[in-house]
């Protein structure tokens, strides 16, 4: 299982947010690309970048940060938040994003889901499903929508869709451990690749994770508050 740490970008900013509340904004640090830097040092296999200001506001907001952190790191990066249109995610692929991770448009636009599989191939576009209580919610997790997690996978399996990325938002931020059960499910009903994020806080939460069958743990919170180190949970991963 992949170890993905996880960098929130606002107003150029590290952040966190507690269960996705943009109320409970926690700042870590004002250098990202140091952040990036040290993942990658301390062994982080990819690193996944959230825009939060595109998220809510459906723009990216902070294309120079992550332009600087995909063009320093030698690890692949994945980048979600904002993109609600084909051309977006072309600028973000030619600033050197190796997935595109897409979220609202799942839900609101399901055409441009198939449109960026088709046009720069499956493996490079990542759909999110983030939930609360079993649904999906977008803008930035300040909507709920009335579609099941299970659901949208399956609508995004017919598309063309290969890998998801599931988070529970109750448990995001809350280092008290991930969803087994939901993620464990969602791997088993999709037949997808699941990167399973939110809640991780100690290195056995990551080898719990190992049998439900996620592809990787995203790891944010415990990596800045230091619960857990990159090297503890790639070992946990590598042990089970």
């Amino acid at each position: 299982m992949e170890i993905i740490p996880a960098i929130d970008l606002r107003g150029g900013n590290c952040v966190r947010l507690y269960q996705g509340d943009y109320e409970q904004e926690t700042v870590f640090s004002d250098d990202p690309l140091g952040v990036a830097e040290r993942w990658q040092a301390e062994g982080g296999q990819r690193l996944h970048i959230v825009d939060l200001d595109g998220a809510h506001s459906g723009n990216p907001a902070n294309l120079a940060a992550i332009t600087a952190i995909t063009r320093t790191l030698t690890i692949p990066v994945q980048v979600g938040g904002g993109i609600r249109s084909a051309d977006t995610a072309a600028g973000l692929f030619d600033a050197g994003a190796a997935r595109v991770v897409v979220g609202t448009a799942a839900v609101s636009n399901p055409e441009l889901v198939e449109e960026l599989c088709r046009r720069f191939g499956s493996e490079r576009v990542v759909v999110a499903l983030d939930a609360r209580d079993g649904l999906v919610a977008i803008r930035g997790w300040t909507e709920t929508s009335a579609i099941t997690a299970t659901d949208l996978a399956q609508r995004m399996a017919d598309l063309g869709v290969v890998r998801l990325l599931y988070t529970d938002i109750s448990r995001d931020g809350t280092l008290e451990e991930p969803n087994y059960e939901a993620t464990a499910a969602l791997v088993r009903d999709s037949g997808l690749s699941v990167l399973s994020a939110g809640g991780v806080g100690a290195a056995e939460h990551v080898g719990r994770l190992v049998p439900t069958g996620a592809e990787a743990a995203i790891i944010g919170r415990a990596l800045y508050t230091g619960d857990i180190t990159i090297g503890e949970a790639v070992g946990a991963a590598q042990n089970m």
